[in-house]
């Protein structure tokens, strides 16, 4: 595989190359959103399994969804309590979002910060990447780089002694991923977050 340093992996991200980077939960995959097919092709991950959109901060991220203003306050309060970390938020998309993101529902978009320095600073530098976890579809999440360069050969990864060494690079358990309804949130995964799903506008 192509390891290279994080200046390079993140031109190499600019320039719509799929990159692998660690996070707080698994190792992700990562690519322009506009280039999501490539993801999905490396996979071999059926189109009913929709990317999560990775950001540097929540007003990167804001942008990408749309509501009504009791909505976004409510988003943005969860948001405040437990971003950056491992809860993915699944909210109605704006028009920024490339439909090959979530090929069977464009509608819908999820979004979420690591809590991890490395990938909030590649993240700053490439905007906001399509993302999912580093693992052919239907097997385990992959937790380094060893199993990363042996499974996806033309992914670049990072050259960097405060990870490549490391068997397990973060939690191993992905994200909580819950789903607003319109009136309250449905935990679609649940991970590390344990979110109430009642949750409602004021």
């Amino acid at each position: 595989m192509p390891q290279v340093s994080q200046t390079e992996l993140i031109k190499a991200a600019i320039k719509g190359q799929v990159v692998s980077f660690p996070t707080d939960t698994v190792p992700a995959l990562g690519v322009l959103p506009q280039s999501s097919s490539l993801i999905f092709a490396a996979k071999k991950r059926p189109p009913n399994k929709p990317l999560i959109l990775m950001g540097a901060s929540a007003e990167d991220l804001w942008p990408y969804v749309k509501g009504n203003s009791q909505e976004m306050e409510t988003w943005q309060q969860i948001a405040q309590s437990y971003w950056p970390g491992p809860l993915t938020l699944v909210l109605p998309a704006s028009s920024l979002v490339p439909e090959v993101m979530n090929p069977l529902d464009s509608t819908t978009i999820g979004i979420r910060i690591p809590n991890h320095d490395i990938a909030r600073e590649i993240l700053r530098q490439t905007g906001c990447l399509a993302t999912t976890s580093a693992n052919l579809s239907g097997e385990p999440p992959l937790t380094n780089f060893k199993a990363i360069a042996l499974n996806f050969p033309h992914v670049y990864t990072l050259s960097d002694p405060r990870i490549c060494d490391r068997d397990q690079l973060a939690s191993g358990l992905p994200s909580t991923v819950a789903k607003w309804t319109g009136i309250q949130w449905k935990i679609l995964r649940q991970g590390s977050v344990f979110l109430q799903p009642q949750v409602t506008p004021n």
